[in-house]
């Protein structure tokens, strides 16, 4: 038997390659799936099953092009609807893969489809459990995605209350965890950065898994704190119900090299938005005047979607010289397809046409400190959480994530300045406001974790295991 992890850090995602004496069994692939296909192959194996622990929001599943290239059918859980041909299992349907079995365990709460698949060896022995969105390591699915009419939030994590502790708490310690997820996912609050656990280490040290734990207990705990789904979920959902673009052609069809000439004209004539994926050294020092910057070495993907929100928005690539392809996939993985094509040359090309070049003021926390010194405003773009635990006592917190709400926040005239942990989401933040017209913007290089090495007066930390 082999179980791999194929874990993309991007998206903190994990799909799982499952084989046993020349059966394959893919849990949650990623939309590119020929490294899959190769797996098989190189072992003399065939991919039988799919396994989808349900429709994803964060991501574009790679069912359908995976069943459409192998012939291997794609396995739901109960209730699950969709516009392609799959087997929606019953509760606690068995599968052979070779000389193992993978049963289903119907687990709503995250979703109705949700389920999770209990993998047992060639001795009938409960061996590892593919938990998708169910159960995280240290958390569980969020309530509040597949609220509709009656089925409100709380009501689902009443179902996830129930089925957890009959169908995942009641299964032996020492059964090995593989989630769908890991820290940096919207699909939970409080994800572990481990991405393999046990029931056991679990039941030990996840809130949501605590043996005298009421309903009524972990509906609030649960429900307590939940940031708004990103924008783009509904969409991401609604590709993987009824299908989607084979990314072979959504690569094919974006991956075209522009001019200087054609890639101005396209940006004038559309409604495309210039998305500048460099690192943001390079984007401060130069950049084309109302490009936004969401660099392809942070949390891209997800970033991409939280804050364009609408997947058949129009793009023109500004990227680094051999990452053209690489950019164009992940933005397909969050079903990013309608891409015009990409600056060749990148911004060095731009640059040496002679067109116009905007720039994006930096400075140094040394040079925040004395500024703020003279009542400098500073507006704090972390998520509320890290605000909380720790943030300059004069700034703002105006979290990337929901930057429009704070629009009419930010002044017009005077200068400010934006920080976030490290200098990535900052700089985020400070494009947008640019190309909004705040060219009064002032980005803190380094981010918190510069400005704590320097004496401007902070907040008391607060244990992030106080934070509601």
């Amino acid at each position: 038997m082999i179980i791999e992890q194929i874990y993309t850090g991007c998206l903190a995602q994990g799909a799982y390659y499952i084989e046993s004496n020349g059966e394959v069994a893919i849990v949650d692939p990623l939309r590119e799936v020929q490294d899959y296909i190769d797996r098989a192959e190189n072992n003399n194996a065939k991919i039988k099953y799919i396994f989808e622990t349900h429709f994803h929001a964060d991501f574009v599943s790679g069912h359908v092009t995976l069943a459409e290239k192998t012939g291997a059918k794609i396995v739901y859980g109960p209730s699950a609807k969709t516009n392609f041909e799959a087997i929606i299992a019953e509760d606690n349907q068995v599968f052979q893969v070779g000389d193992i079995t993978i049963t289903v365990l119907h687990t709503p709460g995250h979703t109705m489809e949700s389920s999770c698949f209990l993998l047992k060896d060639k001795n009938g022995k409960d061996y590892a459990l593919f938990s998708g969105d169910t159960l995280f390591l240290g958390d569980v699915g969020r309530p509040d995605l597949a609220q509709k009419g009656d089925i409100t939030e709380k009501v689902l994590a009443g179902f996830l209350y129930d089925r957890l502790r009959t169908k995942v708490m009641t299964l032996a310690d020492d059964v090995i965890v593989y989630p769908a997820h890991g820290a940096g996912s919207a699909c939970g609050k409080n994800l572990s950065k481990e991405t393999v656990g046990t029931i056991g280490e679990q039941k030990k040290t996840n809130y949501a898994l605590r043996a005298n734990m009421t309903k009524e207990e972990f509906i609030k705990e649960v429900t307590d704190g939940l940031l708004p789904p990103p924008a783009y979920f509904p969409l991401n959902v609604k590709l993987n119900k009824e299908g989607y673009k084979d990314v072979d052609d959504v690569i094919k069809n974006s991956a075209k090299p522009l001019s200087v000439n054609d890639f101005e004209l396209l940006a004038n004539e559309t409604d495309a938005i210039v998305l500048d994926v460099r690192h943001q050294s390079e984007f401060v020092k130069g950049f084309i005047p109302q490009s936004i910057f969401i660099g392809i070495d942070g949390g891209f993907a997800p970033w991409v979607g939280a804050l364009i929100k609408d997947i058949n928005q129009p793009i023109l690539l500004v990227a680094p010289k051999g990452k053209t392809k690489d950019t164009i996939t992940r933005l397909s993985r969050v079903g990013f397809d309608n891409v015009l094509g990409y600056l060749d040359g990148s911004f060095e090309s731009w640059k040496k046409s002679g067109k116009e070049v905007d720039t994006l003021q930096s400075v140094s926390a040394d040079v925040l400190e004395e500024k703020i010194k003279e009542k400098a405003l500073v507006f704090d773009v972390r998520k509320p959480g890290e605000y909380t635990n720790e943030h300059i006592k004069v700034a703002e917190n105006t979290p990337l994530d929901f930057l429009n709400k704070y629009i009419s926040e930010f002044p017009k005239k005077e200068d400010f300045y934006v920080h976030c942990a490290g200098g990535y989401r900052s700089v985020i933040a400070a494009s947008i406001l640019k190309a909004r017209g705040f060219h009064n913007v002032i980005d803190v290089a380094g981010g918190y974790a510069a400005i704590r090495k320097t004496t401007i007066e902070r907040t008391d930390t607060v244990c992030p295991s106080t934070l509601k």
